[in-house]
């Protein structure tokens, strides 16, 4: 009894010491800056941080970073199996599925400690390395952005990113050997080779072009020779939107045209010609990609179908005019299609799961595809040269499993499933459905331990999206398996703005409803603490991107909903994010302070804008990555700087960066590790785990 006394005194006396720690980050000044918009004046005291090249702006940065780590060293106790778990998901062995290429075989692997993914080519029952990024940069700060190959698989054009800036390089080599074949191509965003296999088209960008928020150019070049002597074959008028340009393997006709995030115009040329080319297509408000095989043209579209439907055309009549519906809008929505010589497999999805229908040529339905077992469909695929079709099934609890058939008899056997030491038996998943504030059925992703007692106190991962038609789908939660197997619930609601019941969905989150989004999200934590799983203090919310201006407006709106807010690389000054970077891409989504009732809705959701003086938001963790180009730092930065100085503040807000990161990708093995560790001590500790 006396040595349980003594364990519990000393325990207690550390969380003592631990909460005796004062938050006292880095002083922060304001200069104030006033502008006056649509009538409206506005004071903006931290400008000064949005210029992320000053010397005083590094300074305060690094001081901000370092305190928020040294704090935490001293306020919050260790998990010493977290860590190991998470690497068991990200640091183990790993050998993809063999991806055929023409007559060739390639694989990515990545064995346990490779900072990179590395690929493999097997040529006679024998694996060669042909590619790792890390011999470009031995500190793994390189990683692979895409691969493309040619037809038959014989030379690749390989786009690399340092540091998670997406401005790539591209690599060209000969995959049977792994060499070099032409001078690398630097400042590059997109890269496909042409119908020819000789010539690419090749979208360039560089860090002038992302700062000065340049339209991207895009041009056609004889792969080897330099970009002096490519020619320039498309751009657009404003940064926010983006060309295309791509070749159909089975066909003769070549697609170009302009969209942004949800609309496009589409014009049709022959095959290796540069003219300008026929307009097909063109909508404000609807996309439509055609696909051409043979004489004919498939479109998937939502063009007046907001769960979208199939249409077809003859190449000779292209216009939209002339374009049939196949096979019809239906109460599902349609995600994918695939053409194979005899039949047309539509992947659609009901309440959140996917299936498969075969219908015939014609848009006649036939009947439910056989599957091999049952789960959700994560993808189908057709390889036209050997008539094979694939699939992915999903689970909560179990890896991804690809299957492969001939479409001529449907009879399935499984190509991959992968195999991780992370132990899921224990664990269970539910899709469940709850009502959100204006009626709406939200459904919701909830997984946890067998277990479970629905007393109210679990501790609870609320994580969501809601933006850019970005949905939940099943599968695999085997990264959250140490917080689960600790005794943590996650909840993934699929919140409006994403594509879980079509465009509609997605329309109703966005824009002038993206408060929609928000509710629903808080609608989810009333859920939860209404059922009994948990209670306003054991929740943690975490989201990035657009996820994480949820984040913002959850801490602005709803801080009495939620013990701790994770708030990673985030939108948060709604009424300047698009001044910065690529942000311009955003503005179908959010709308632009620029425009007079765009700029009102802004303003009334914007977090940055809506810190309420002496109201206390939970303690946030908000973090971003110096190299991001799609997230300025400054949202982060500036919104850090007006919480802590709020008058009435308590919680405290810490900034974390990663300097050697960009919007979440390029990272090497053990910074993922390293930061995700980083991430789930913080919430874990918060919850009182």
């Amino acid at each position: 009894m006396k040595k349980i006394s003594l364990i519990t005194l000393i325990t207690t006396a550390a969380m003592a010491a631990h909460a005796q720690v004062k938050f006292d980050p880095p002083k922060t000044k304001a200069q104030p800056v006033v502008d006056t918009l649509h009538g409206v004046v506005l004071t903006d005291n931290y400008r000064w941080l949005e210029d992320k090249k000053d010397l005083e702006v590094i300074e305060w940065t690094k001081k901000q970073h370092n305190y928020g780590v040294e704090y935490l060293n001293k306020t919050q106790k260790s998990h010493p199996d977290l860590k190991a778990g998470i690497a068991a998901y990200l640091n183990m062995d790993y050998e993809g599925p063999l991806n055929n290429v023409g007559k060739r075989v390639f694989q990515t692997v990545k064995k346990k400690g490779d900072k990179q993914y590395k690929t493999y080519t097997i040529i006679d029952g024998k694996k060669i390395l042909i590619w790792d990024p890390v011999a470009l940069d031995p500190d793994g700060k390189i990683s692979t952005s895409g691969i493309a190959y040619t037809y038959d698989g014989e030379r690749a054009a390989i786009s690399a990113q340092k540091s998670g800036a997406e401005v790539n390089t591209v690599y060209f080599i000969d995959t049977r050997t792994g060499k070099q074949t032409h001078e690398p191509l630097t400042g590059t965003s997109g890269f496909q080779w042409c119908k020819d296999q000789q010539h690419a088209y090749v979208t360039l960008r560089t860090q002038e072009d992302v700062d000065k928020q340049r339209p991207l150019k895009t041009y056609y070049i004889k792969v080897g020779d330099p970009i002096e002597k490519a020619t320039f074959v498309g751009t657009t008028a404003d940064a926010k939107n983006s060309f295309f340009i791509y070749d159909n393997r089975y066909s003769d006709v070549t697609f170009s045209g302009e969209g942004d995030f949800y609309s496009n115009s589409v014009k049709m040329r022959p095959t290796g010609s540069l003219k300008d080319g026929k307009l097909i297509y063109s909508s404000k408000k609807f996309q439509a990609y055609p696909e051409a095989i043979g004489n004919k043209l498939y479109i998937k579209t939502n063009d007046n179908a907001p769960n979208s439907r199939l249409m077809v055309a003859d190449k000779l009549h292209p216009e939209y005019k002339n374009w049939k519906v196949l096979i019809p809008e239906s109460s599902t929505v349609m995600e994918d299609v695939v053409i194979t010589p005899n039949a047309i497999i539509v992947q659609d999805k009901k309440d959140i799961e996917s299936r498969l229908t075969i219908y015939d040529l014609n848009g006649k339905k036939l009947r439910p595809m056989p599957l091999p077992e049952q789960g959700s469909i994560g993808s189908v695929s057709y390889d036209r040269e050997e008539d094979k079709l694939y699939i992915s099934l999903v689970t909560f609890t179990s890896t991804p499993k690809t299957y492969v058939c001939s479409p001529k008899d449907y009879k399935w056997k499984l190509y991959y499933q992968r195999h991780l030491p992370v132990d899921m038996s224990q664990i269970a998943g539910e899709i469940k459905f709850y009502t959100s504030k204006d009626g709406s059925r939200v459904p919701v992703f909830v997984v946890h331990r067998k277990d479970i007692k629905m007393d109210g106190k679990n501790p609870v991962l609320l994580t969501a999206y809601g933006g850019f038609q970005s949905g939940i789908k099943p599968g695999y939660f085997g990264f959250y398996a140490p917080f689960i197997q600790a005794g943590g619930i996650v909840v993934q609601p699929g919140i409006r703005g994403g594509d879980e019941f079509g465009e509609k969905w997605h329309l109703d989150g966005m824009l002038a409803k993206k408060q929609n989004s928000f509710d629903d999200f808080y609608a989810c934590a009333e859920w939860l603490i209404k059922e009994k799983y948990t209670t306003e203090s054991k929740i943690v919310a975490l989201g990035g991107s657009n996820g994480g201006l949820l984040m913002g407006a959850a801490a602005t709106q709803r801080p009495d909903l939620f013990k701790a807010i994770v708030c990673e690389v985030p939108l948060l000054d709604m009424l300047r994010y698009h001044k910065f970077l690529i942000a311009r891409y955003w503005i179908p989504e959010y709308g632009s302070s620029e425009d007079p009732e765009q700029f009102r809705w802004l303003l009334r959701y914007s977090p940055y804008q809506n810190i309420r003086a002496g109201v206390n938001v939970p303690p946030m963790l908000v973090t971003a990555g110096a190299n991001d180009t799609r997230v300025d730092p400054m949202n982060a930065k500036k919104f850090v700087a007006a919480l802590q100085n709020n008058p009435g503040q308590v919680s405290p807000i810490i900034l974390h960066m990663d300097f050697d990161s960009g919007h979440g990708s390029g990272q090497s093995t053990q910074q993922a590790i390293e930061n995700w560790t980083f991430v789930f001590e913080y919430l874990m500790n918060q919850l009182g785990m």
